[in-house]
């Protein structure tokens, strides 16, 4: 078997080594790093450092990275659109790329009702956009997200997300009217309960939430990741979800879809809220939506999107044309490569392997995946099921000496999530998930512990 990842040197390695340097003199501390190593070079799912060594990427710029890195049909659109212009700045001067991306947008979202979209830099903009959207056609004030839901650092966004370290610990005074309800968690649901009964007890926690908590009436939009990401890929039934969106009707809330992690061929679809049979008000987007290239926007229904005044939402950069014609190459290379079937078939491999592991492993468990976007927990055993952070730490580092970029997630921090990107061959697949079995066996050996 070819071998894909090829690891030269110590992480970091020397070059690298001499970057952290200058790196810890003049970048704060608070911007975090999964790998110490610095790139040199990125194409498909393969990254190379400075000092030559090449790692296996299941980390896909925290899912920004769908279509692969370097894509040669993103980088020629970026070329000719550099050579036309690089920025006018859409509130001054238009241009057709935009226009014409949210009309291919607005008809790939669900829902057969006229839409519109608006465009802005990052998946944190596009919610706070999302959530003024929704408080201005409403008249209402009062936000509704979910406990373990991460949707951005900025005040309103951190003040949505629910884990407090490292997102929100002394950052406060928070954003007023923001509430958090209840989220399942299969995995983690009261002992003695049955997978039908605990569905219906997570919806009877969510309707009792708008009696103690907030009153319907009050509120503008809940704002729901269709497949919590950060929170740790936890995926919710079709039953609560429709629950939720049927609540929401009935209250004249509007349903907000958080789509920036889940989005553009992720679950196997171009949006996960189509797995789950509702058709959101607004939906936000950003991460693969571009290739990595910064864009983010809202989808909605044109009757609440339309009711902002000229000048009321957008910025100096929102919806750039490089951020685009970016978009608008990974629309075309989704269906020219067949990305939503190939994400299905990335999740059945993936998801074979983790059963595999985890009736092998006892420290393996609470496996689950929506298409390409999978995951499983690190516990101390399956009985107790506590979590064990520090198990997951030392597999991300040894899997990263070992070619294989990983990251954790869920509020337990002892999620291993992965999210390479959609356009890996079936070889470096298989080498991936051969590092991360390597890299299992090593930290689960009585020698290592």
């Amino acid at each position: 078997m070819k071998k894909f990842a090829q690891v030269k040197t110590s992480i970091p390695g020397p070059k690298s080594q001499a970057l952290l340097e200058r790196r810890k003199r003049v970048v704060p501390q608070g911007i975090s790093n999964n790998c110490a190593a610095f790139v040199h070079k990125a194409e498909g799912a393969l990254v190379e450092d400075i000092d030559g060594n090449t790692f296996i990427d299941f980390a896909g710029a925290i899912g920004t990275i769908n279509v692969g890195h370097s894509h040669p049909k993103v980088v020629q659109a970026l070329k000719r659109q550099v050579e036309d212009f690089v920025h006018t700045g859409f509130n001054v001067m238009m241009y057709e790329s935009y226009i014409t991306l949210a009309e291919k947008l607005t008809e790939l979202a669900p829902g057969k009702f006229p839409k519109q979209a608006a465009f802005f830099n990052s998946g944190a903009e596009a919610v706070e956009n999302a959530v003024k959207i929704a408080r201005k056609y409403t008249k209402r004030q009062g936000i509704v997200s979910f406990t373990r839901g991460f949707h951005g650092r900025t005040l309103m966004t951190m003040t949505m997300t629910s884990k407090v370290k490292p997102y929100k610990y002394e950052f406060g005074p928070f954003a007023p009217e923001v509430y958090k309800a209840p989220y399942p968690y299969e995995y983690r649901k009261p002992n003695g309960m049955n997978e039908e009964q605990y569905h219906e007890y997570i919806i009877q926690q969510f309707e009792q939430f708008l009696l103690a908590e907030v009153a319907p009436e009050t509120i503008a939009a809940v704002v729901m990741e269709p497949v919590q990401g950060e929170g740790g890929f936890i995926i919710p039934s079709r039953e609560f979800v429709q629950r939720v969106y049927t609540i929401c009707k009935e209250h004249g809330i509007l349903f907000i879809a958080d789509e920036i992690q889940t989005g553009f061929g992720r679950t196997g679809r171009y949006f996960a809220i189509d797995h789950f049979g509702v058709e959101p008000d607004l939906i936000t987007i950003s991460k693969s939506m571009a290739a990595g290239v910064p864009i983010s926007g809202v989808i909605g229904r044109e009757e609440i999107m339309n009711v902002s005044l000229p000048g009321e939402i957008g910025g100096t950069y929102a919806g750039s044309p490089l951020g685009c014609q970016a978009a608008l190459a990974v629309l075309d290379i989704i269906e020219e490569e067949q990305l939503n079937v190939r994400a299905e078939r990335i999740g059945r491999i993936v998801m074979n392997k983790f059963q595999q592991w985890s009736d092998r492993f006892e420290q393996v468990d609470g496996i689950r995946g929506l298409g390409a976007m999978c995951a499983f927990e690190m516990v101390k055993d399956k009985t107790s099921k506590q979590p064990d952070k520090e198990l997951v730490s030392r597999i991300v580092r040894e899997a990263t000496n070992r070619g294989l970029l990983l990251l954790s997630a869920g509020i337990f921090g002892n999620v291993i999530r992965l999210l390479m990107p959609l356009t890996i061959s079936d070889e470096q697949l298989e080498e991936g998930l051969f590092i991360l079995e390597e890299s299992l066996e090593a930290v689960l050996s009585p020698q290592y512990i």
